[in-house]
């Protein structure tokens, strides 16, 4: 009987396509769009006369299954057969309208909380009715907060360009914790909400953020370690390792021919004693506070990052800014040379990255062919610290 009825529709078959058009957001955005969804017919596939006279049993079951369900409404067609008689068989399950879909599907508590949103939104920011129809499932998962999300937009539209801390906004059910939580869906909202003399363009990206939409920026801090005591600034007094906002960087100029930069901390701790030199704590991508150093153009830079397509991609961002940085201990054999010491990297870097030397390219190349295998990465602090004293003897031999 299973075989048979195999291909024949069933109540299951009509909800499971009516989830997917609840789940693609279609339903919920029925009561926003011009184009009308409803009434929705989906074809009820049966038994054919064969089949009929074949399994008398299972098409009569399969007839019964659809007559004693009261959900989903159907439209029948007259057939008469030898065996039946006279009958009637389905041949439609029509949705007349969303309120039957979501009776169907059980979704009334998410529908209503939608509409809800939907009439909060037409009071307060109409220009946000056509996003709620395209992110329909993204909105029902805001709901818990959505009376909080519409408090921070129009704070932000009534407080345009407020020069201030986003722990100052003082907005009904407002935290910094929450615009934290949903900045990527508040930027999407602001866009469409704020006027585009409100919003700094030139800002991007999640650290962005604060300044895109006239919000002070919290201080970018700079940490610095000077591995010269007599070019320190009072070493006595401040010690050798300082961190720095980006304002007091920029015209620190301190008196050394050479900078470092390295992305691990130890490393960083650990950096050897060099005449006239400092080392910086890098940051990762982001490099703005370095490029607002003028006297950062008039040194030496060498930047040490992990033997990676991140590491690669990190100085690509780095020349962006100070052009005449050099890589150090980024080699492709240092690479080979420690294959033991190899892991995985996760997520490689798939863009180009023109701003590499020749040398930097073979390296990153050599990591792409290793990448079918496991996507290798050797961390800068899995070199033995003798790799690190030896490369500086070279450094400071080369300018000397």
């Amino acid at each position: 009987m299973k075989s048979r009825a195999t291909h024949w529709t069933t109540p299951a078959d009509i909800k499971a396509l009516l989830r997917r058009r609840w789940q693609r957001g279609e339903i919920l955005a029925s009561s926003l769009t011009q184009d009308p969804l409803f009434p929705l017919r989906f074809s009820i596939k049966g038994p054919s006369s064969a089949q009929i006279s074949a399994d008398f049993g299972a098409a009569r079951d399969w007839i019964a299954e659809w007559g004693n369900q009261k959900v989903i409404p159907i439209e029948w067609r007259a057939f008469s057969h030898r065996l039946f008689g006279d009958n009637q068989m389905p041949s439609a399950a029509i949705i007349s309208d969303a309120e039957s879909a979501v009776k169907i599907l059980g979704t009334r508590r998410e529908w209503e909380t939608h509409q809800e949103m939907i009439a909060q939104c037409r009071d307060s920011f109409p220009e946000l009715l056509d996003w709620l129809a395209k992110r329909t499932i993204t909105a029902l998962e805001l709901a818990p907060d959505w009376q909080a999300i519409l408090a921070v937009l129009a704070w932000v539209r009534d407080h345009p360009r407020s020069g201030l801390f986003l722990r100052q906004m003082d907005a009904p059910g407002v935290h910094t914790k929450l615009v934290e939580k949903y900045r990527g869906v508040i930027s999407e909202l602001l866009e469409r909400v704020l006027p585009a003399d409100a919003i700094d363009a030139s800002a991007r990206g999640t650290f962005g953020f604060a300044r895109r939409y006239g919000f002070r920026d919290k201080p970018e801090r700079i940490r610095i370690r000077f591995l010269d005591p007599a070019c320190a600034l009072a070493p006595e007094r401040l010690g050798l390792d300082l961190t720095l906002d980006s304002a007091a960087f920029a015209v620190l100029d301190p008196p050394v021919e050479r900078v470092f930069i390295t992305e691990n901390e130890v490393n960083f701790l650990a950096f050897p004693n060099c005449p006239r030199s400092l080392v910086i704590f890098g940051s990762g991508y982001g490099w703005s506070a370095l490029a607002a150093a003028s006297w950062l153009h008039q040194r030496a830079i060498h930047y040490w990052g992990d033997i990676d397509t991140h590491g690669f991609a990190i100085l690509d961002q780095l020349r962006s800014c100070l052009p005449h940085v050099r890589s150090m201990l980024m080699t492709r054999e240092v690479l080979l040379h420690h294959r033991d010491f190899w892991t995985t990297e996760p997520n490689p870097v798939r863009h180009e990255l023109p701003r590499l030397t020749a040398v930097e390219k073979s390296t990153l190349d050599e990591l792409k062919a290793n990448s079918g295998v496991a996507a290798p990465r050797l961390e800068q602090e899995k070199l033995p610290f003798s790799i690190l004293q030896k490369e500086l003897r070279q450094v400071l031999d080369e300018l000397c």
